[in-house]
């Protein structure tokens, strides 16, 4: 006899039926961080993510509101998991700013946040939606808080500043998939060695 389970749309409703509003809340999220990650602000309807999270779409406007508002929530949650991951580095202990070791933790702790290509891509999105007042307000704020994390080290403004604008780097060169197409062009795969390092396999991987 097959053990496959028949998971009809009745029992799957049943099933998000049980969950708490809470785990819903945080279904409808990560649901809407792959659509919005895919299609951008403005290429992504409550629809969309709606579809994605097997729910309708009153149900997404029930509890978020807005699309803006959904997708503000989503973008802040992004830029959370990069300032939280850097703050959790500098808890471990004493952070040198003279110290290449203390700094090759610090990027490690982004590297590893960029294997998730959905929070990659909903943080570019925000960052390229600054037509929106309120998205570009908030955008703003997210960098102005990281800044404040990396300076906090006790760098310089310049070396914060370096940290961070090769962070963006990579974030391009990921959004455009450089490092899975190295051999497309010597000159791109020698620049995509040199900004990513001993990090590459890791991405790769």
């Amino acid at each position: 006899m097959s053990s496959v389970s028949h998971h009809t749309p009745v029992a799957a409703a049943r099933e998000r039926t049980r969950m708490s509003a809470d785990d819903r809340r945080e279904l409808v999220l990560a649901a809407a961080t792959r659509a919005f990650s895919r299609g951008g602000y403005a290429g992504t309807s409550t629809d969309a993510v709606a579809k994605e999270a097997g729910v309708s779409q009153p149900y997404v406007v029930r509890i978020f509101g807005t699309k803006l508002e959904l997708f503000m929530e989503v973008f802040e949650q992004a830029c959370a998991r990069v300032r939280e991951a850097f703050e959790g580095v500098l808890a471990d202990g004493p952070f040198d700013p003279e110290n290449d070791d203390d700094w090759a933790r610090l990027g490690l702790a982004y590297t590893e946040l960029l294997r998730d290509r959905d929070l990659l891509m909903v943080m570019m999105h925000g960052f390229a939606a600054g037509d929106d007042d309120r998205i570009a307000a908030r955008s703003r704020a997210s960098m102005g808080e990281i800044f404040a994390t990396i300076r906090s080290t006790g760098c310089t403004d310049e070396r914060a500043q370096e940290f961070i604008a090769q962070g963006m780097l990579l974030n391009v060169m990921l959004s455009m998939r450089a490092p899975e197409h190295l051999d497309e062009d010597p000159d791109l795969a020698a620049f995509t060695t040199c900004a990513f390092g001993d990090a590459l396999p890791f991405v790769l991987s």
